[in-house]
């Protein structure tokens, strides 16, 4: 029988989490002292084993911006930056966590995994219920998808050992508030 649960592993691209690139002084270093990439890697291995699909969401933008909100003060600066190019390196899982065939890959424009992306009806379709989540940032993309998962009727759990935010006050304050609409654990606690 088909797992209800999918670990979905958001914003985890090179643009924000390799140390080459843009994240190199903000997520990186949080990433390393939290062990977020061991961690990381650690459930999406424990998760392929039990059978657990994989989802990579991912933010991005056409190479002329044109899904980029002039007005976001986030995309804004990375449009300025020339960051979050789709087709670029920038865009890509960073490969310790590189996607396999037949993982899902969700494209987003915004915070948010869930606005104007295909990411519901696919967890309908593949009868999906529970949301493990992991990426950066603690503050945007896992606390959008913690509220706006429960307001959909999934239970969301997040994997909190394997979220970053850019400063830890962010981490630790996102932590506090998604723990109204989600379980809040680690990947080592979890069970599958």
């Amino acid at each position: 029988m088909p797992s209800d649960t999918i670990l979905l592993v958001m914003d985890m691209i090179n643009d924000l989490v390799h140390p080459d690139g843009a994240g190199a002084r903000t997520y990186v270093p949080r990433c390393r002292e939290r062990d977020v990439y061991r961690n990381t890697a650690h459930a999406i291995a424990r998760a392929r084993e039990a059978g657990i699909r994989i989802g990579y969401v991912r933010v991005g933008f056409s190479p002329d911006y044109r899904e980029c909100p002039p007005a976001s003060p986030v995309f804004s600066r990375a449009r300025d930056n020339g960051l979050f190019k789709l087709g670029t390196w920038g865009t890509e899982v960073y490969a310790d966590f590189a996607p396999q065939d037949g993982d899902a890959d969700i494209v987003k424009h915004r915070v948010s995994p869930f606005y104007g992306t295909p990411l519901e009806p696919l967890l309908s379709a593949q009868g999906i219920r529970r949301l493990l989540l992991t990426g950066v940032s603690t503050n945007g993309v896992v606390q959008a998808a913690a509220r706006e998962g429960h307001d959909r009727d999934f239970h969301c759990v997040v994997l909190e050992d394997c979220c970053a935010g850019a400063t830890d006050d962010e981490h630790a304050f996102a932590l506090a508030g998604v723990r109204r609409f989600a379980d809040v654990t680690t990947a080592a606690e979890f069970r599958i």
